[in-house]
This record gives C-alpha cells, sequence and structure tokens, in this order.
C-alpha cells in the first residue's frame, strides 16, 4: 500500500511539472516559427515561384500540338479552267469531295527568341523575392510574439504590484476593525482605507482580465492552441540582449527586408524594360509537320484512302509595324523603373529616421524605467516609515493614506515605462532589421 502510494504521488508530482511548463520568450519564438499560419502561406508562394520559373522556361521547350479536322462540304467550291486548256469552252471543276479529314502532328521549337532568354533570366528574383517574403514574414512572428510576450510580463508585474497594495490595505483593515469594535476609531477612517482597498480589487480584476487577453494573443501568434494551458516564465526580470552603447551604433537600411525587396523590384522592372526592347529583335523557330488527308464522297469514304505528307522548316519572325505599341509599353516600364528607384530614395531617408526616433525612445524609456524603479523602491521605504509612525500614532490616517497613492502613482508609472521600454526595444530591432538576430541572441 505503501509503495502504491508513493508510485501515484511521483506520478502526480511528474504530471503537475509537466502541465506547468514555463516557457520562454525563445521557446514561443521557437513554436511560432514553426507553427504559425502565415508560414503555409509564404512557403506555397515559394513554391508558386518555383512553378512560375518552370513555366517561363517551357516556352523555350520543344512543344508538340496534334491537330485533327473533319470537313463536311455542304457546297463545294469550285474553281475555272480558262478555254483552251483542255478544251475550247473553260470549264468548272471541284478540287476536292464533300468530306475532308485532315490530321497533322506539328512539333515546334524556339531557336532564337531574346524576350524569352531574358524571361527566363528574370526569375532568379521572382525566386529571390518569394525566399525575402519567408524571411519577412518570420521577422513579423517574431515581432508579434516578441510584443504580447512583453505584454503578459508587464501585466504579471502589475498584478505582483498590486497584490502588495491589496496585502497592505487588507492588514490596516484588519488593524481597523479592532480599533472600531474598541470605539478608539471612527467607522469613516475605515471607510476611507475601504475605499481604497476596493478599488485595488477591481484594479487586480482587470489586469488578469488584461493578461487573458495577452495570453490569448500570443497563443495566436504562436498558432498554439487557444484552449490549451501555456504558462509563461516571469518568474525572474525578463533578460533581454543588452543595447548598444551610442558610440557604436549602426545602421544599415540594407539589413530591413523591405528594402532589399524594393531593391530587388527594380532589378525586376530593368528585366521588363530589356524584356520589352527585345521583342523588337528577329525571332526563329524550327517546326516538323507530318499530317494525314483523306478525302472521300462520304463520311467512311475520307478514312479510307489516308494520303500522308510531312514537311520540315524554319521560320523567321521580323517585327515591323509595333514600334508604336511597344514603344508606349517601354515607356510604361522606364516611368515604373524610375518611381520604384525614387521610392527606395524616400524609403532608406524614412528608415533611417525611423531608426533615430525609435532609438531616442528606448534610450529614453530606459532611463524613465531606472528612475521609476527607484522612485517605486523609495516610495515602499517612505511608506514602510509611515505605516510605522501610523501605529505609533506620531502621523495620521491622510498622511498614511497620501503615502500610499504616492505609492501607487510611482507604481503606474513604473509600469508605463516598463511597457515603453520593452516595446521601444523589439521596435528598434524591427527597425534595424535584426529581428532574427535579436531571436538567436535570446
Amino acid at each position: 500500500m505503501d509503495k502504491k502510494f508513493i508510485v501515484l504521488l511521483i506520478f502526480s508530482f511528474w504530471l503537475n511539472a509537466n502541465a506547468q511548463e514555463n516557457w520562454t520568450l525563445k521557446q514561443c519564438i521557437d513554436y511560432g516559427l514553426k507553427n504559425n499560419r502565415n508560414n503555409a502561406i509564404y512557403a506555397n508562394q515559394k513554391r508558386a515561384a518555383d512553378a512560375k520559373a518552370r513555366e517561363v522556361l517551357a516556352d523555350y521547350l520543344p512543344q508538340v500540338s496534334l491537330t485533327s479536322t473533319l470537313d463536311n462540304n455542304l457546297k463545294l467550291q469550285q474553281t475555272v479552267i480558262p478555254a483552251g486548256i483542255f478544251g475550247p469552252d473553260e470549264m468548272r471543276v471541284s478540287l476536292s469531295k464533300q468530306y475532308n479529314m485532315n490530321t497533322v502532328a506539328q512539333l515546334d521549337q524556339v531557336i532564337y527568341d531574346q524576350s524569352l532568354i531574358i524571361g527566363i533570366k528574370a526569375n532568379k528574383y521572382n525566386k529571390q523575392q518569394a525566399e525575402l517574403n519567408v524571411h519577412q514574414s518570420q521577422e513579423a512572428i517574431i515581432y508579434n510574439i516578441s510584443t504580447a510576450y512583453f505584454h503578459i510580463f508587464v501585466y504579471h508585474q502589475q498584478l505582483e504590484l498590486l497584490d502588495f497594495n491589496k496585502a497592505t490595505y487588507e492588514k490596516q483593515i484588519e488593524i481597523y476593525q479592532l480599533q472600531v469594535t474598541k470605539g478608539t476609531v471612527l467607522q469613516k477612517d475605515m471607510d476611507k482605507v475601504s475605499v481604497d482597498y476596493n478599488n485595488t480589487v477591481s484594479q487586480i480584476r482587470v489586469a488578469q482580465s488584461n493578461l487573458q487577453l495577452a495570453e490569448n494573443e500570443l497563443k495566436y501568434e504562436m498558432g498554439y492552441p487557444i484552449n490549451d494551458l501555456l504558462v509563461v516564465d516571469v518568474s525572474m526580470n525578463l533578460e533581454i540582449p543588452v543595447l548598444l552603447k551610442e558610440t557604436s551604433r549602426e545602421f544599415s537600411p540594407v539589413s530591413r527586408i523591405d528594402y532589399r525587396l524594393s531593391e530587388l523590384n527594380i532589378k525586376v522592372l530593368e528585366t521588363e524594360q530589356s524584356r520589352i526592347r527585345a521583342e523588337a529583335l528577329p525571332k526563329l523557330n524550327a517546326y516538323f509537320r507530318y499530317g494525314g488527308l483523306g478525302l472521300g464522297d462520304n463520311l467512311k469514304g475520307s478514312y479510307n484512302d489516308i494520303m500522308p505528307y510531312s514537311a520540315v522548316g524554319i521560320k523567321l519572325t521580323i517585327p515591323i509595324f509595333n514600334f508604336f505599341k511597344r514603344n508606349a509599353q517601354y515607356k510604361q516600364a522606364e516611368i515604373n523603373r524610375i518611381n520604384a528607384e525614387e521610392n527606395l530614395r524616400l524609403s532608406e531617408g524614412k528608415y533611417r529616421v525611423e531608426y533615430e526616433n525609435v532609438y531616442t525612445k528606448l534610450l529614453q524609456a530606459q532611463a524613465n524605467m531606472e528612475n521609476d524603479r527607484r522612485n517605486v523602491a523609495l516610495a515602499e521605504s517612505v511608506l514602510e516609515v509611515t505605516d510605522l509612525q501610523f501605529q505609533k500614532g506620531i502621523t495620521n490616517l491622510t498622511d498614511w493614506l497620501n503615502t500610499q497613492n504616492s505609492l501607487k502613482e510611482a507604481q503606474n508609472s513604473y509600469l508605463n515605462s516598463l511597457y515603453n521600454y520593452y516595446q521601444a526595444r523589439i521596435d528598434l530591432e524591427k527597425a534595424a532589421g535584426t529581428l532574427k538576430t535579436f531571436y538567436n541572441s535570446l
């Protein structure tokens, strides 16, 4: 019996330990990179780009077609043989029969088409764009999961502070309840403390609701089952990579994926210009044709005696009178490329400003967080002294409540600065294009 109890106890402990596994930020991101539904979408886009490349290449491969026709000449066409060839009078004859059957198989092979060659070369840009889209999706997953994780961490911090305040009020109410019973303190004084206590309880409910919403958001971004338990590791202060000193700060817009996508788009537009220009060049194709012709006065007769024929040849196509259309298309492609280059320059300036602004916000948020953290510790120390003085009758209830309210203001300021710091930290990684580096350093 004792052995069974011990085994059951160990098994229960194992289940409890596994059910309460704490998820770190890196573990959440690892899970999200594997299970977020956006991964499937961008992976499909990459496969679509590969299929598009094969489609373009197929235009340069041999093309085989089979065509079969059957004509019922309801009224045969006639031709005239002039007089003097077969007799003194002209003759009207039909060179066909009522039923004509013609089946032909033809193989066509492009020998030279510069526009197709350029299109094949452009495939590498389409593949690169698809790969960058995958990386961009992964960065979005890292950013969204980190933001939701920071929300959860801050809400846990808020609940810890509110629980501390709640315990302080409960202790004071317990003391006042005895004093009211003895008649040494008025009921209205205890009611003042009870009002602040009730407000704190309401704030705890709101914080718990916000925490639940943040956990649901984190599960969604991770692709985690919404109804399954997810315990975030908030047992200690959240450690993230140290901020680089301002003296070593560097920024390159090339590190941002959206910048590289814009660069690729310009190359695609340049290729499109070259392709349109190449449409003016001659095109050379080879072909081989093999067929059979059947003629008959009835349907069956047209299949009885089939006369085969075949041909092999080359076809040279030289565009001559499509200059105006081609020139208009080229101008449009040129304008699109020029606009894309201008947009890239504008984006480069925008990215630099965005990085500088976020960096400045982060420095300010970091200073505010450190200052507010010290302020909370100072307010707690003042409350401890005031509480001792209040118990000895040196100070009054108003002074105690004011000190408690000062602590709550300091706590609120700290929570705001803590959230602003973490948000600015991940915003800086996004602005710098280093979200993957941030994730790998966790």
